[in-house]
């Protein structure tokens, strides 16, 4: 998995520090974390790194951690962010909601409460990463291919269900067809007819599909990649891939990855 970027920022050092040592105890390796003493520094990170999850004092040299936070949502995808705060004003609990801040402490924060949230912040972030993954990954033939099946008969969503769970394997009109106990001919007419693709080309474009999702989501070399969706040569792989996504699927990991991480 890619490493992800959490920022700590507080303009008083004991605070700053004491946030960023419990962090460290508690992070498993996927995370960097990074400590800033002023908006400013913020803006900077998020120039050259995606902020993940954001811990921000709501009193800033500079500006507010509201106001940090709607300028990092002008420049970049919104980070997770919990608010830390001397004050408990309600209005800056209802701006922070309406901001999406997925929590707000006051201050001094328990280490057993820090950790909590910051948890809970790491859910967020996994649901949004997931969707993310799912808008970049999506083919529109596969998404009416699968609108097409919720209605069809039960051996051709039995049939589709086999292929996905079988990616990784040779997969035959033959196979396909027995396994759902119909005649090769007869299933490959009423695949085509039920799903509006052919058996060859639904199978070659969930490949590619879940090849996509290994790309972004993982660290995997491509010919690891191409084994996991069925193929047994990464040339094939990657002649198949570009004919589908117009580029080669590092190109296609290197854009997207840029883009999310």
């Amino acid at each position: 998995m890619f490493t992800k970027n959490i920022v700590i920022v507080d303009d008083e050092p004991i605070t700053r520090k004491g946030i960023q040592r419990t962090l460290e105890n508690w992070n498993n390796g996927e995370y960097t974390i990074y400590i800033a003493e002023s908006a400013e520094e913020v803006l900077k990170i998020a120039e050259i790194k995606k902020i993940h999850i954001l811990l921000s004092d709501i009193r800033l040299p500079e500006m507010t951690g509201l106001q940090l936070l709607k300028s990092i949502k002008a420049i970049q995808m919104n980070p997770v962010v919990i608010v830390i705060s001397a004050y408990s004003e309600f209005e800056y609990a209802q701006e922070a909601l309406r901001l999406g801040v997925v929590n707000y402490l006051l201050k001094p924060v328990g280490k057993k409460k820090l950790i909590e949230a910051v948890e809970e912040a790491v859910q967020v972030l996994e649901k949004q990463l997931r969707a993310g993954i799912i808008e970049k990954v999506v083919d529109e033939k596969i998404i009416n291919a699968s609108t097409k099946i919720n209605s069809t008969k039960d051996t051709i969503r039995s049939a589709v269900t086999y292929i996905d769970q079988h990616l990784r394997n040779e997969l035959t009109l033959k196979e396909l067809a027995n396994h759902v106990h119909l005649n090769p001919s007869y299933f490959s007419v009423l695949f085509k007819e039920q799903v509006n693709l052919t058996f060859s080309e639904y199978l070659t474009r969930r490949r590619i599909q879940r090849a996509k999702e290994l790309m972004i989501s993982t660290n995997l070399p491509i010919n690891e990649i191409a084994e996991e969706v069925g193929y047994k040569t990464a040339r094939y792989f990657i002649k198949l891939f570009k004919e589908i996504e117009g580029v080669t699927p590092s190109a296609y990991r290197k854009l997207n990855n840029e883009r999310a991480f």
